[in-house]
């Protein structure tokens, strides 16, 4: 009985522990600062809270400035943001949008993705609707490493900047989201060897166009 009890214990336990364990390994050596991560042709942005006066939260408004200063350093020629736009009243996408454009990114180098309702969906429709083989994603450097093992499970070649600002502001909320990511990373493992069907359609040439733009 003891045995029993015991076996199921180290099962449930690698069961919980993997997936995490999997996604150290495969963003192992691919996070980097802005000036030392290799070019790439796009950053990804991956959607957080945004208020209801429509401005972004502190967690995603550093995201973005990642990929401003991505953009600025010419290490990006195009940035795909992607969030949730679920409701009619809720609008992530537009939001983020907006913010690099106001901070001097050409619109025409933003791309909007309205359907990144979360990490596994945005690596596939970057992948799979605007065609991104290669890509910069940026995000709180407890996100990126289960972003970058998703986004190259699913075939695209992934680099990440992580945003590590949060701590000294809010040590308790930081340790509540980076816990929160061993059952982020179970999902996410799920989502991959399930090969769960996110929202597709048809392909999108906002990324091909903000590349092919001077």
């Amino acid at each position: 009985m003891l045995r029993a009890v015991a076996g199921l214990l180290i099962i449930g336990l690698l069961v919980f522990t993997g997936p995490t364990g999997y996604a150290l390994v495969a963003s192992a050596g691919r996070t980097a600062t802005v000036s030392r991560v290799p070019e790439q042709p796009v950053a990804i942005v991956f959607g957080a809270s945004v208020y209801s006066d429509g401005t972004p939260s502190p967690y995603l408004r550093a995201r973005l400035d990642l990929a401003y200063e991505l953009y600025a350093a010419g290490k990006v020629r195009a940035v795909l943001v992607t969030g949730d736009n679920a409701t009619g009243t809720y609008d992530e996408t537009s939001t983020m949008s907006d913010y690099l454009v106001a901070r001097g990114v050409p619109a025409v180098k933003v791309v909007g993705d309205y359907a990144g309702f979360d990490t596994y969906d945005s690596c596939v429709r970057a992948k799979q609707i605007f065609g991104i083989d290669r890509a910069i994603l940026t995000s709180q450097s407890y996100h990126l490493p289960r972003a970058v093992a998703v986004c190259r499970s699913v075939g695209v070649d992934a680099w990440g900047v992580g945003d590590d600002f949060a701590p000294p502001m809010d040590p308790d909320l930081w340790r509540s989201y980076s816990a929160r990511e061993w059952l982020a990373n179970l999902k996410a493992a799920w989502d991959v060897v399930s090969r769960r069907q996110p929202t597709l359609g048809q392909h999108e040439t906002g990324i091909d166009q903000a590349l092919a733009a001077p």
